[in-house]
């Protein structure tokens, strides 16, 4: 068998490789799945150095990321892709055995969503991705897994790559070293080129030493800055990005539930949560009361690690999950009820004015994006919602097309007899009250996630109503 190192490390055989100094020096890098995390990683790859090529098997999408252009809106990262696209250090293609044959580390992003009709983390993509992988390796290689997967998943592909290997060993007398670690990412979206390239923290499950080696020479520039990098077991690994996700959302669903004691007490949530911040062992991040968590990530995470803390009989786990995902979902129908409130008790013919369509500012994600849901439940409710939101207003038709959709704030904002605020862009929160009162029918203004200034709204004449500080 040849050793890892001799190819997963740097494939000095290759003439097509620079010097260790030069641009392009060490492994070549594929990355598998070029969705919000792989065109992410790919594109930080070759700023860091490699000579990287993405595959996808949607043409569409691998077209325009060969143009330099994403499918969709992160700030920083279409800069970042053309430029080394123009360099030729990145390229795009949907043929895996090509990029089979390319790669040296071939880290695997593609997604896994929750199983129809289940909590269950759909891990398709990911066998499909290695079988796929497995069957064009004409070389030793390190696959690098980055997808969220259910606890278990890696070891289940170790079996599989064994079986591969041996199989192609038997049949072309070819004899490869395939070695399979796991390293989650951690990327936020509207933040994710910084997270990559400037990581708090690298974990690291499984690894050889050989393969240690070369993640740590593929990621020695944030190495060099300090971040710090945790090896572990496979297990383990895997349960970081599904047990940071479960905290964080417990977090946020701890600060909502709260904020019902403190409209039922009179109390405000906001000075709560600064006060609870100081203590250096809570922190004030995450403590914001409001509308809720959404997006591609949180909710299925915590649904999958619950379903599958249950195979596994781990049941407070999948209590205190239950409980989590219950508290968050409730939060919507919250800011439904305070909307229907501030109409009188219905909302039909009612004009809504809704500020905000993304699950957070400084993305176009819409998926189980808790503004859309509420502003889909009002229309349902037989109101007429007029909705802006900066970056998400094209996804969101596609997802609602029944809904109206304007092209500025002061549009969403006209005639409305109650104005929402359900998703915290800066133009939003900053907005100027008096000017807005101009245009509304009736000054009432719903801030389902905390993030306008109570007292400049009130004093410009507007009704305010809030969450966890409704005083």
């Amino acid at each position: 068998m040849t050793d890892l190192a001799s190819t997963a490390v740097i494939s000095a055989d290759r003439d097509e490789l620079a010097e260790p100094d030069q641009p392009g020096a060490g492994p070549r890098i594929t990355v598998i799945g070029t969705g919000y995390l792989g065109a992410t990683h790919a594109a930080a790859m070759a700023e860091l150095g490699f000579q990287v090529m993405g595959v996808d098997v949607d043409p569409a999408k691998i077209a325009s990321l060969a143009m330099g252009k994403i499918p969709f809106f992160e700030p920083g990262l279409e800069p970042l892709l053309a430029r080394h696209v123009e360099s030729g250090r990145l390229r795009f293609t949907t043929d895996l055995a090509e990029a089979a044959a390319f790669g040296d580390v071939h880290f695997l992003c593609v997604g896994t969503p929750q199983r129809p009709g289940s909590h269950a983390a759909d891990t398709r993509y990911v066998d499909a991705a290695v079988e796929g992988l497995l069957a064009g390796l004409r070389s030793d290689a390190l696959i690098v897994g980055k997808s969220t997967v259910p606890v278990g998943t890696a070891q289940r592909l170790r079996g599989v790559i064994a079986a591969a290997v041996a199989a192609r060993s038997l049949r072309e007398g070819l004899e490869l070293t395939v070695e399979l670690v796991w390293n989650p990412e951690f990327l936020r979206e509207g933040k994710a080129v910084d997270d990559t390239l400037h990581p708090d923290r690298i974990v690291i499950g499984g690894a050889s030493p050989q393969a240690e080696q070369t993640l740590r020479s593929i990621y020695a520039a944030p190495l060099a800055e300090g971040t710090p990098m945790v090896t572990c077991d496979l297990p383990t690994a895997e349960l970081v990005k599904v047990s940071a996700n479960a905290f964080l959302a417990t977090k946020i669903s701890f600060i909502n539930a709260i904020a019902q004691v403190c409209d039922a007490a009179g109390a405000d949530v906001s000075v709560l949560a600064d006060a609870l911040g100081h203590d250096v062992r809570i922190g004030r991040q995450f403590l914001n009361a409001g509308l809720g968590f959404g997006g591609g990530c949180l909710p299925k995470d915590i649904r999958a690690l619950m379903h599958r803390a249950k195979e596994l009989d781990a049941n407070w786990a999948v209590s205190l999950l239950q409980n989590v995902d219950e508290i968050n979902m409730w939060q919507r129908q919250r800011v439904i009820d305070q909307a229907l409130a501030a109409c009188g008790g219905s909302v039909l013919n009612r004009r809504i004015g809704v500020l905000g369509a993304a699950f957070k500012p400084l993305t176009d994600d819409v998926r189980d994006s808790p503004a859309l849901n509420v502003a889909a439940g009002l229309h349902l409710r037989g109101a007429q919602v007029m909705l802006f939101d900066p970056e998400a207003g094209d996804a969101a038709r596609k997802n609602f097309p029944t809904l109206h959709y304007a092209t500025s704030m002061n549009e969403a904002a006209e005639g409305a007899d109650v104005l929402l605020v359900l998703t915290e862009w800066s133009e939003f929160t900053t907005a100027d009250p008096a000017a807005l009162r101009a245009v509304v029918a009736r000054p009432v203004v719903v801030d389902a996630r905390g993030c306008l200034d109570r007292a400049h709204w009130q004093a410009a004449g507007w009704q305010y109503h809030g969450i966890g500080r409704d005083t």
